[in-house]
């Protein structure tokens, strides 16, 4: 059985396809050390090669190949005195991006994958550190063995690598200082898996995705409160291949027959509750209100003749039996000021920030800001925005901002001085740009990394972006999208497994590994660490002179930006670690 080895670091993606030959050329000895704290995890990836087809398994479980007799490759893993359990094995699947390559992304759930000849499979191998696990060196053990049909299966090889635990003790998730915000697009959850918006197994499948965010340190929960404020992401202007990306109101309204409203805030309530239960108890950020992305040329318009803004709700008309649109701003007053009564009700009040997703015109905005107020007094706002000026206009309401990233890097000493001055938090987001550093498909995974590090750069609370779970059609066969509008990956941190459960991604990883650096970072700063000493060793990580160069107008490469390099990173952390430790 002729079969290749060779291990690499977690930041290590695979490409597969039209520019790259087949061959297997990673360094099949290839020493990998790596240093955490306790309540921490570390990674690395397997790498799996062979001239001929295979089967290449990482569990225990009896498996054939449909076709015949082919190699079978299990591989098999734990770590000497850790408990069983704390190390686990899974196979990555590849993706098309928009240059039709392969590349490595999902970690996926099934225990075996054929595999074709000449092309890498990789394994996305964890190691998990619990609180009480004593400080010290392990050495993780991987063993593949091989067979084919009935034969006994034989070692391949063994491969190990180095973990050295530092007598620190890292934050859980849900207590960590960076304020993640992944917006959540619970319709388009619930279409994938076929079932009822806001039903019992809706929310069932919720809890799971919630989970996977409180994992993150995710601190936001988004409720969308009138119909596709986003208007479908423009779907309808691709005339290709379109696809369903509408987002429906959470709450139900009702006019009575003696012509009163009755709106039903009972999802909206629960799956506040169920993002609480995680953890997540920072904000609720509420969308739908105002901004509405109006497409009028594709038919998206406003509803209400007299209210400025495109706000949908619809409503069951109990006089008729029909389902309608609110057509009058005084309706839509009462259900402004009933929403807010709710949330006043609940004690969330403080936590709500209704959020104006990118305004353009600052005059139009503010005037739909004042009607706001007026319905809903105690409410507080929030814009994500891509120009500083916005934010020098101090519009009363306005309690937190998120630039993008390229208005920070354009205007970096007025945001610092901008910052200094709100009231409230400013964090950072990148979207469909800038091209670099994002977590497209095609971005170097080291940038997923890279982002939190950014943000403790900068001196941003943390970071938003608009996706996690806003599929296309058929996101496990074809991720990309409405290209160039949108490259692959834009839309998404996980994938819908089969079984409800999120499939992970291997930028999700990377994105939780720099947050957990930003913790760590953080931590040493807080605890007396040198700030300049810090600054000047994390210039291995930020190659500019100036962060303008940051700024596409610069047309900067990646590798004349930021590090490439797993070591450059591991590296900053583990120094830091052992004068924590």
């Amino acid at each position: 059985m002729n079969i290749s080895l060779g291990l690499e670091d977690a930041s290590y993606k695979y490409v597969y396809g039209v520019l790259n030959k087949p061959s297997f050329s990673m360094n099949e000895n290839k020493h990998i050390s790596l240093v955490c704290g306790k309540n921490d995890r570390v990674a690395v990836q397997l790498l799996v090669y062979s001239e001929q087809e295979m089967l290449v398994c990482v569990n225990e479980d009896t498996c054939f190949y449909e076709r015949g007799a082919i190699d079978i490759v299990r591989v098999s893993v734990e770590v000497p005195g850790l408990k069983k359990g704390s190390i686990k094995a899974n196979l990555i699947g590849l993706v098309e991006d928009d240059d039709r390559q392969l590349k490595s992304d999902i970690i996926l759930q099934q225990p075996f994958i054929h595999v074709v000849g000449r092309r890498i499979q990789p394994v996305w191998i964890e190691v998990e550190i619990d609180k009480d696990v004593e400080p010290g060196i392990y050495t993780p053990q991987i063993t593949v063995l091989g067979h084919r049909m009935f034969e006994d299966e034989e070692l391949i090889r063994q491969l190990s690598f180095e973990i050295q635990v530092m007598n620190t003790t890292l934050s859980n998730a849900k207590d960590y200082s960076f304020n993640l915000n992944l917006w959540q697009h619970n319709s388009n959850i619930a279409r994938k898996y076929d079932l009822s918006l806001w039903s019992d197994d809706h929310f069932a499948i919720m809890d799971n995705y919630i989970s996977s965010l409180a994992d993150l340190g995710q601190k936001a929960l988004s409720v969308i409160v009138s119909e596709i404020p986003w208007s479908g992401q423009a779907s309808s202007y691709d005339q290709i291949d379109p696809a369903n990306m509408f987002e429906y109101n959470i709450v139900k309204a009702k006019l009575l027959k003696n012509g009163d409203w009755y709106f039903d805030f009972n999802a909206l309530n629960r799956y506040i509750e169920l993002g609480m239960k995680h953890g997540i108890t920072q904000e609720i950020e509420v969308f739908g209100l105002i901004n509405i992305w109006v497409l009028e040329d594709a038919g998206f318009g406003g509803v209400m003749k007299d209210y400025n803004d495109a706000v949908r709700i619809r409503y069951w008309d109990e006089h008729s039996n029909t389902y309608k649109f609110m057509k009058h701003k005084k309706d839509f007053e009462k259900y402004v000021q009933a929403l807010e009564q709710n949330f006043i009700h609940k004690g969330w009040i403080d936590k709500v920030r209704v959020i104006a997703d990118e305004p353009s015109d600052i005059e139009i905005f503010t005037d739909r800001l004042d009607e706001l107020k007026k319905m809903a007094p105690s409410l507080k706002y929030k814009a994500a925005i891509n120009h500083a000026s916005f934010i020098e206009q101090k519009i009363e309401g306005i309690v937190d901002y998120v630039p993008v990233l390229d208005c920070i890097t354009s205007e970096f000493e007025k945001i610092q001085q901008l910052k200094n001055e709100i009231k409230g938090s400013m964090t950072y987001y990148v979207c469909c740009v800038p091209e670099l550093p994002n977590t497209f498909i095609s971005s170097h995974l080291l940038e997923s990394r890279l982002i939190p590090w950014l943000a403790f750069h900068m001196n941003m609370d943390g970071f938003l972006r608009w996706n996690y779970t806003v599929w296309p059609n058929d996101p496990l066969h074809k991720i990309a999208y409405h290209y160039p509008i949108f490259a692959a990956g834009d839309t998404n941190f996980v994938y819908p497994g089969r079984d409800g459960q999120p499939l992970l991604t291997l930028r999700y990883k990377l994105l939780q590994k720099g947050i957990r650096d930003y913790e760590i970072l953080n931590s040493y700063i807080k605890q007396g660490g040198d700030r300049d000493k810090l600054d000047q060793q994390m210039k291995k990580v930020f190659l500019w002179q100036t962060i303008d160069e940051l700024h596409p107008s610069a047309r900067k490469k990646r590798e004349e930006l930021f590090s490439l390099q797993n070591a450059d990173y591991e590296e900053i952390i583990s120094e830091i670690l052992m004068e924590l430790s």
